[in-house]
């Protein structure tokens, strides 16, 4: 096995480009067991054609419109600014409202302004989706959990510092909902295994999902992945754990 050709690869994988939240370069070199549960039945399920509709970190609009929800009563917010971007050229010419938002405690819009909050694993601040949420509207999120490819980050990254905490599951926030005085409606949480069949895809994975592979390059751990590539060779795949929940809560009538 020649390596630096390896490498060379690797890192050329590493330096691709990358928009919105569109993962299709990769999608036929990685393997996502399925969640039992499917969002999009769930946010359809609730979603009426006269819903007001806030989207939160809607990446590139990429899912939100596949919903073909009215443009009209369709609200978005995106921090990153490339994508925030990428939504201002797409989304908004057809009258969905893009807002770009930092702060996860302070949202742009007014008191009980919306029918459905919907937020596929974008952080939150529960007091802030209250406020916005008008009487009996419904908050629909599907969250990372903390232990998301936590062994893999740790095998790859010396000196590992966790970004986002370990404490971040469904009994937490659940928690965290139902002391702000939302009703829950639905939830589960599940650890799917995602197998990478080759380390390029692997390598490119990780340089997007920066937060949960901090400080990572080919370089820096260029030994590390030459083991997770000695596995491949003997089994066709790498594995890890992924953590994911699903709450579905609603407001008060009054």
């Amino acid at each position: 096995m020649d390596y630096m050709k390896l490498k060379e690869y690797w890192i050329s994988e590493e330096e691709k480009s990358f928009k919105g939240w569109d993962f299709s370069y990769i999608s036929k070199r990685k393997l996502e067991e399925p969640l039992p549960w499917n969002y999009d039945n769930i946010v359809r399920q609730y979603l009426k054609s006269n819903s007001i509709l806030l989207d939160m970190g809607t990446g590139g609009g990429e899912y939100l419109l596949t919903l073909n929800h009215p443009y009209n009563n369709t609200f978005v917010t995106e921090a990153y600014p490339p994508n925030f971007e990428l939504c201002k050229r797409k989304l908004t010419p057809l009258g969905i409202d893009v807002r770009q938002v930092f702060d996860d405690s302070c949202l742009p819009f007014e008191n009980n302004m919306f029918d459905v909050i919907i937020n596929k694993h974008e952080s939150f601040d529960i007091k802030e989706v209250y406020r916005l949420l008008k009487p009996t509207g419904l908050f629909i999120t599907q969250q990372v959990g903390g232990l998301n490819n936590k062994e893999l980050s740790r095998f790859l990254i010396n000196d590992f510092e966790e970004v986002i905490s370990s404490e971040h599951n469904l009994e937490n926030n659940l928690m965290l909902i139902q002391n702000q005085g939302l009703t829950i409606l639905k939830s589960e949480e599940c650890f799917p295994k995602l197998k990478f069949f080759d380390i390029g895809a692997l390598v490119y994975f990780a340089r997007v999902i920066e937060w949960e592979f901090p400080n990572f390059s080919v370089d820096s751990c260029f030994e590390k992945l030459c083991q997770l590539q000695s596995i491949i060779e003997q089994q066709g795949y790498i594995e890890s754990e992924e953590h994911r929940f699903i709450i579905v809560a609603q407001k008060p009538k009054k």
